[in-house]
Order: C-alpha cells, then sequence, then structure tokens
C-alpha cells in the first residue's frame, strides 16, 4: 500500500444514489467511470438496499478494491416495514428528513484518516433527489454535484412541471382527457 501522503493527494468521490429502482444502477456506472480516472470511490446505499444487495449476492458481494468502498446509512423508515421503500413519497419524506445526520457522521468517519486510512472526501456526487446532502456539503466545506439519474427527457419534464401546472395542462380535468384527443397536445413553449 502507498504512503499516507499518497493516499491523500488521491481524489475522493462519495457517491449516494437515491434509495429506489433506477437510481442505484446510473450512480454505480458513474462511480465507476470516476474510479477507472483514478478516484477513490465511497459508494453509500441505505441500510436497507445494502442489506438487500448483500442478501442476493452473498456476504463477500461487496468486498472489493481498497480504493472503492461501499457504505450505508439509514434511511429512517421504520423497520417493521420491509416493503416502505416502494412507497416513493414516503420515502421522500424520511430520507430527507432523516438522513442528514447519518450522513453526516459517516463523512466525519472517513475524513479520519487515522480511522479510516482513506483520503478525505473531496467531492460528492448525489441524486439529484437527495437534497439534503447539499447541507452536508455545506458543513463540511466539500463541492457537490447533483446526478441527475433518469433519462434528459425524464430531467426536462422535472424541469418543467411548474410550468406544466401553471399553464394548466397538468393535472388531468377528467378521465375524458386521456381518451379525447388532449395527450396529443403540442407543447412548443419548453426551453432547454
Amino acid at each position: 500500500m502507498g504512503s499516507m501522503s499518497d493516499v491523500n493527494s488521491k481524489p475522493h468521490a462519495l457517491c449516494i444514489p437515491y434509495p429506489a429502482q433506477g437510481h442505484v444502477s446510473p450512480m454505480l456506472k458513474l462511480a465507476k467511470l470516476l474510479h477507472q480516472k483514478g478516484f477513490h470511490i465511497s459508494f453509500v446505499n441505505t441500510d436497507f438496499n445494502h442489506n438487500r444487495l448483500v442478501k442476493s449476492r452473498g456476504p463477500n458481494a461487496l468486498d472489493g478494491l481498497p480504493d472503492f468502498r461501499f457504505y450505508s446509512i439509514p434511511d429512517g423508515l421504520p423497520p417493521s416495514d420491509p416493503n416502505a421503500t416502494q412507497d416513493i413519497p414516503t420515502l421522500c419524506k424520511y430520507t430527507s428528513l432523516y438522513c442528514l445526520a447519518p450522513f453526516s457522521n459517516l463523512i466525519s468517519r472517513i475524513n479520519d484518516s487515522s480511522v479510516s486510512g482513506v483520503p478525505p472526501v473531496t467531492c460528492i456526487v448525489s441524486d439529484g433527489i437527495m437534497s439534503f446532502t447539499l447541507k452536508a456539503a455545506e458543513q463540511f466545506g466539500i463541492p457537490e454535484v447533483l446526478f441527475w439519474t433518469t433519462s434528459a427527457c425524464g430531467l426536462i419534464a422535472y424541469m418543467q412541471y411548474s410550468q406544466l401546472v401553471q399553464r394548466g395542462y397538468t393535472p388531468l380535468q377528467d378521465e375524458s382527457y386521456l381518451t379525447n384527443g388532449y395527450l396529443d397536445t403540442k407543447i412548443d413553449w419548453v426551453l432547454l
């Protein structure tokens, strides 16, 4: 293993996806690309997803390279409800309310090189929905980028949603809008 100065000079990205289907895989792909470019990676899942991964792939599923590590934090959901992660509105509420403290504690532990043996976190790559991470980035003075894990079309819809509501395009007025041609309405005012 290299010297401590070698460890501390390596860029270190802490990657945290939103804990739902369609968010973890794109973040993991980005983490792998950053790793190939020389970054130390800390990949953070929720305890629920971390345990699910270990259960499905075996106890050594997350063992790997010393510079690509997996961590987990609680999502705040009651452990008594194993299907709670399928309730997206509740999951959004609980992650925004209860994940900041465990996430900040994790950053502190990782940045304590006498305990962790890894370089300090130099940037946070967070799922765009995990906005609580912005507070942690500010607290620790770490640059952060929000990564939108859905398609470009999904991002545009998300960015324009308030305008769709303000202009009356959504919500639909009644079920007839599903069959009366309304869904073919052209929207030519979307700015990219």
